[in-house]
C-alpha cells in the first residue's frame, strides 16, 4: 500500500475492518476483488503484471462503505431493494429512483474528498483529464456477465469534477437495471458494493475491444479485434460499425480483415466527450496495420496467459502506443467445456429459449460436429440477434434452442410491446404463453440500437442483392452440390481435403444461408402481414387455403419434392439414380449430419414405396383436391369482399410465389448439408478415426488434418454425453432460466410444454392446444392425423398439411404425453385443437 494512503478514523463502526485504506495505487497488491471491485483488481492485475496500463488509483469499497454507514443509509436501501421485482420492471425503478435521491442529499465525508484530492495531486492533479469509471465487487466475475452495469464519466478536470463523478459512480450501484440483475443472479444486495478507479484519460487516436479467442465462432486459436477512430466508448456504446480483424493466435497472420465505414467517432470536449463526424477520407481507412494488429493480438495472448482463460480486452491506441484500459473473462464464448463438454447454454444467462420451429428443424440431440457446423448458419443468417455478445441460438442439453431474448431486448428497447411482436413472428417462433416472462439482456438501449441498426442495413443491401441472384442459384445448386461430393471423394491426402473446404466447400456453405437468408426474408415480411390480412377478412380456414402454394405456377412446392419424386418413381416416371439425385438429400435428421442421408441407404425407397402403395389417397388426387378448394375459397373471398379481392389479387399470388422459393432455398440449403456430411467422413478415412469425428467440432477436424490431435481426447467423454442426452424424452418446447435436463426427466410430473426455473406456475388447461396447421376436422384413432408437440404456422409441417389438406395442429408443446396410440381424437385443423375422445385401453406411448 501506498505510504501515504489514508485510512479511516477509528470511530468508523461499519462492516469493514479497521485501518482500511480509502485509495490505494494502481498496482497495488491490496488491490482485490473485495477491495477496489472486478474492474479494478484487474487493472491491478495488469498493472503489476508490467502490462501497459494507463496511470491511476482505486477509491475502495471502504470509502463507498464509509459514506452509506456515516449517512445511515444501508437500512434505508436494503428497503428500497426488498421491494423490487425483476418481474416487474416498474418496482426496480422506483427502488432505484429512491436510493438516487438518498446518494444525492448527502455531502462526500471529509476525509474520503482529502483522500481522493491527495491522490489526484500525486497523479497529477491540476487540471488532468481522467476517465472515472465504476468498479463493483460483483461485477467481471468468471461465472457472471456484468458489463456496463454502472457508470463511467470520462474527461473529468480538476478535483471538484472528479469528487462529483465519484458519487454519481457510488449512486449507479442502485440502478434499476442492476438491481434485477442482482436479483436475478442471487446477489444478496447487503453483500455489494462500489469501488471507483480514477485513470489519467489517454489522448486516443483509435480505441476498440479484443477478445482473445473468436466470439462469433468460439475458435480459441483465433483473436477478434474491433477497432475504431477516437475513444473507445463509440464502440461499447454501439454508436458505429468497427473494422473487425481476425488473426492467428499462434503464427500472428491476419486470418480475415473487414474494414467498415466509420461514420462518427468520440472526441473529448471540455466537459466529458461528444461525438462527431470522421473526416470522409478516414471512414474507409483501416484503423490499424497487419504490424499493429499483430502488436495488440501478442498484448492479448500475455493477458489471456496472465489469467488463464479467453478475455474480453478493452484497449486504446496514443502516439502508435497501446494501453489496455480493462480485461475481464469471456462468460458467453461457447469454449471447449462450456459450449461441447458441458452443452447447456441456459446456464449461462437468464433468457427465453424456444424450440418451437426449431425443434422440427432440428429435431435430434447434435453432435459436436453439426453444432459447429449449425453455429455457421445461423451467424450468417441472424447477424442482427448478436447483441452485446449473446447469441440467438443456444445448445441445451444437446438440443438446439433460438434465443427469444435479443429479439424480445430489441422490441423492448424500439418501444414495442409484447403482442405487437408475436403479431409479427408468431407464426414463426410459436406460441408464448402471456403468464410466461421473456426477460431482457443486460445490455442498454444505445448498445441495442448502435449495434442492430447498422447490421441491420448491411444486411438489407446483402438481402437485396441476393434475392435478385436466387434464380441462378437454384438452377445451379444441385450441380454444384453433386461437383462437390465428387471432389470430396477424390482428395486424396488432408492436405487436399483442407484445401478444398477452405476454397470452395465453406465458401458455399456460406453462399447457401445467405440465399436461405434471401429466400425467407427477402419480402420484408410482406408474407405475415398479407397473412394477418386476410385471416382479419376470411378467417384462419381460407387465409391457409388461399396461401396454399399450389397455383405458384408449373413448380410445386420444394417440401413436397421427396412424396412426389416416390409418386413418380412408383409410376415408373423416373428411375432410382433420378430421384436419389433430386431428393436423396432431404432426411428427418437434416442437421445432424451423423446421420445417414436417404441416398446412402440402399433399403430407404422401398420402404417408402411400401408404405406409398398402402396409403388410400395419392399425393397426386390431394393435391387436385387442394386446388379446387382453393378456388372455391377465392370465390368465397371475391363475392363477400370484392373491393379487398381486387387489391390482394397480386399480393396474394407474390406470397405464393414467395412461399415457392422459401421452400426451394431450404431444400437446396439442405442440400449442402450432404456434401458437409461426406468431408467429415472422407477426413475420418484419410486421418484413420473414422466416425469419431462427428464427435469434434469443424474447427477441430481441420486441426486435426493439419496434425494437431489434442482434441480426440475429449471424443470418449462426448460420446458418453451425447449418449446420456439421447436417452431422455424430448425436453419442453420453452425453457425459461437454468435448466437441468437430467433432474427434469426424473421428475414424473414434468410437463413437455414450459418449463421455468423462476418457479412462477404456467397453467396447462385440460385441452391439448396449438397452432391452426392445416384446416379441417376429423375424428380417428391416434396416428391418423397429424399433431405435433414443436412447430408453428410457417413450419415444414404445417406448410405440407395445408399443401396437402390434411387436418393438423402444430406446436402442441405436449401432445405426445398426453396421446396414446389407439385414443380416438378429435382434430380441429382451424381451430388449433386437439380433443381427447376415448382413451385407448391399452397405453402405449408413441414412439
Amino acid at each position: 500500500m501506498n505510504e501515504e494512503a489514508p485510512i479511516i478514523s477509528r470511530d468508523f463502526d461499519a462492516n469493514t475492518e479497521q485501518d482500511s485504506p480509502l485509495v490505494l495505487a494502481l498496482d497495488d497488491v491490496s488491490a482485490t476483488l473485495e477491495h477496489v471491485g472486478g474492474k479494478g483488481s484487474s487493472l491491478a492485475r495488469l498493472a503489476a503484471a508490467g502490462l501497459p496500463v494507463p496511470p491511476g488509483f482505486h477509491i475502495t469499497t471502504t470509502a463507498y462503505r464509509l459514506f452509506v454507514a456515516r449517512h445511515g443509509l444501508q437500512e434505508q436501501i436494503l428497503a428500497a431493494v426488498s421491494m423490487a421485482s425483476p418481474d416487474q420492471p416498474a418496482t426496480c425503478d422506483v427502488a432505484a429512483q429512491t436510493i438516487a435521491a438518498l446518494f444525492a442529499q448527502h455531502p462526500m465525508p471529509d476525509e474520503v474528498a482529502s483522500a481522493i484530492r491527495q491522490a489526484y495531486t500525486r497523479l497529477g492533479g491540476g487540471d488532468l483529464p481522467v476517465a472515472v469509471r465504476s468498479s463493483a465487487t460483483a461485477e467481471d466475475l468468471p461465472d457472471l456477465s456484468f458489463a456496463g452495469q454502472q457508470e463511467t464519466y470520462l474527461n473529468m478536470h480538476g478535483e471538484a469534477q472528479v469528487l462529483d463523478a465519484v458519487k454519481r459512480c457510488w449512486a449507479s450501484l442502485w440502478t434499476a437495471r442492476a438491481i434485477g440483475y442482482r436479483i436475478r443472479n442471487h446477489i444478496a444486495a447487503a453483500s455489494v458494493s462500489l469501488a471507483v478507479v480514477v485513470q489519467e484519460l489517454v489522448p486516443a487516436e483509435a480505441a476498440g475491444i479484443l477478445f482473445t479467442a473468436n466470439p462469433v465462432t468460439g475458435v480459441h486459436d483465433q483473436i477478434m479485434i474491433n477497432a475504431a477512430w477516437g475513444l473507445g466508448e463509440a464502440i461499447v456504446g454501439g454508436l458505429v460499425t468497427p473494422d473487425t480483424v481476425v488473426v492467428d493466435k499462434n503464427s500472428g497472420a491476419i486470418v480475415t480483415s473487414e474494414i467498415n465505414e466509420k461514420d462518427v467517432m468520440t472526441v473529448r470536449k471540455p466537459i466529458g466527450t461528444l461525438e462527431e463526424p470522421v473526416p470522409a477520407d478516414r471512414r474507409m481507412q483501416a484503423v490499424l496495420s497487419p504490424t499493429q494488429a499483430g502488436e495488440l493480438a501478442r498484448l492479448g495472448v500475455r493477458i489471456e496467459e496472465l489469467y488463464g482463460q479467453p478475455m474480453d480486452i478493452e484497449w486504446v491506441l496514443s502516439a502508435d502506443r497501446f494501453f489496455i484500459v480493462q480485461a475481464r473473462p469471456i462468460t458467453t464464448l461457447h469454449n471447449k467445456n462450456q459450449g461441447i463438454d458441458a452443452w447447456n447454454d441456459s446456464l449461462t444467462v437468464d433468457c427465453l429459449w424456444t424450440r418451437g420451429n426449431a425443434g422440427e428443424a432440428v429435431p435430434d440431440v447434435m453432435t459436436p460436429c453439426s453444432w459447429s457446423l449449425l453455429q455457421i448458419v445461423i451467424a450468417d443468417m441472424m447477424p442482427t440477434l448478436y447483441i452485446g455478445g449473446y447469441s440467438p441460438i443456444g445448445n441445451i442439453g444437446g438440443r438446439f434452442y433460438m434465443n427469444l431474448s435479443p429479439l424480445m431486448t430489441m422490441v423492448a428497447a424500439a418501444g414495442m410491446n409484447r403482442k405487437r411482436l408475436f403479431e409479427s413472428i408468431g407464426d414463426i417462433f410459436g406460441h408464448v404463453p402471456d403468464d410466461l416472462e421473456i426477460p431482457l439482456l443486460p445490455v442498454s438501449r444505445w448498445i441495442v440500437f448502435r449495434t442492430v441498426l447498422p447490421a441491420t442495413l448491411r444486411n438489407r443491401r446483402r438481402i437485396r442483392g441476393n434475392v435478385k441472384r436466387l434464380p441462378a442459384f437454384l438452377a445451379t445448386a444441385p450441380a454444384r452440390c453433386e461437383e462437390l461430393l465428387k471432389r470430396i471423394k477424390a482428395a486424396s491426402s488432408p492436405t487436399d481435403l483442407t484445401r478444398l473446404w477452405q476454397d470452395e466447400l465453406l465458401p458455399y456453405l456460406h453462399e447457401c444461408n445467405y440465399m436461405l437468408e434471401a429466400g425467407s426474408k427477402g419480402d420484408g415480411g410482406a408474407f405475415i402481414k398479407v397473412r394477418n390480412t386476410l385471416r382479419k377478412l376470411v378467417g384462419e380456414a381460407d387465409t391457409n387455403t388461399l396461401l396454399l402454394a399450389t397455383d405458384s405456377g408449373t413448380n410445386q412446392l420444394a417440401s413436397l419434392g421427396p412424396l412426389q419424386g416416390l409418386t413418380q418413381l412408383m409410376r415408373g416416371e423416373i428411375d432410382r439414380a433420378t430421384f436419389t439425385r433430386q431428393y436423396g438429400h432431404h432426411s428427418p435428421h437434416l442437421f445432424e449430419i451423423s446421420y445417414p442421408r436417404p441416398a446412402e441407404d440402399p433399403h430407404w425407397i422401398d420402404q417408402q414405396l411400401a408404405g406409398l402403395r398402402e396409403a388410400p389417397t395419392d399425393i397426386m388426387t390431394l393435391l387436385a383436391r387442394q386446388k379446387e378448394a382453393q378456388e372455391a375459397a377465392w370465390d368465397r373471398f371475391q363475392r363477400r369482399y370484392p373491393r379487398q379481392a381486387a387489391k390482394m389479387r397480386g399480393k396474394i399470388a407474390r406470397t405464393r410465389t414467395l412461399a415457392y422459393e422459401r421452400e426451394a432455398t431450404r431444400s437446396e440449403q439442405a442440400r449442402v448439408l450432404w456434401p458437409l456430411r461426406a468431408f467429415v467422413l472422407r477426413a475420418g478415412e484419410l486421418t484413420g478415426y473414422g466416425e469419431k469425428l462427428f464427435f469434434l467440432s469443424i474447427e477441430e477436424i481441420l486441426a486435426l488434418l493439419k496434425g494437431d490431435d489434442t482434441a480426440l481426447a475429449s471424443v470418449p467423454e462426448r460420446q458418453a454425453i451425447y449418449a446420456g442426452y439421447c436417452a431422455l424424452p424430448s425436453y419442453p418446447v420453452l425453457i425459461r432460466g437454468h435448466f437441468d435436463p437430467f433432474q427434469w426427466a426424473a421428475n414424473p410430473q414434468r410437463r413437455s410444454d414450459v418449463f421455468d426455473a423462476s418457479g412462477k406456475s404456467i397453467p396447462s388447461g385440460d385441452a391439448i392446444t396449438g397452432f391452426p396447421g392445416a384446416p379441417g376436422t376429423v375424428e380417428g384413432r391416434a396416428r391418423v392425423v397429424l399433431t405435433t408437440d414443436v412447430g408453428a404456422p410457417l413450419s415444414h409441417a404445417a406448410i405440407v398439411a395445408r399443401e396437402l389438406g390434411i387436418p393438423a395442429v402444430v406446436g402442441c408443446g405436449n401432445a405426445t404425453m398426453r396421446l396414446h396410440t389407439g385414443d380416438w381424437l378429435r382434430v380441429n385443423g382451424e381451430l388449433g385443437t386437439v380433443e381427447i375422445i376415448r382413451v385407448a385401453q391399452a397405453v402405449q406411448p408413441l414412439a
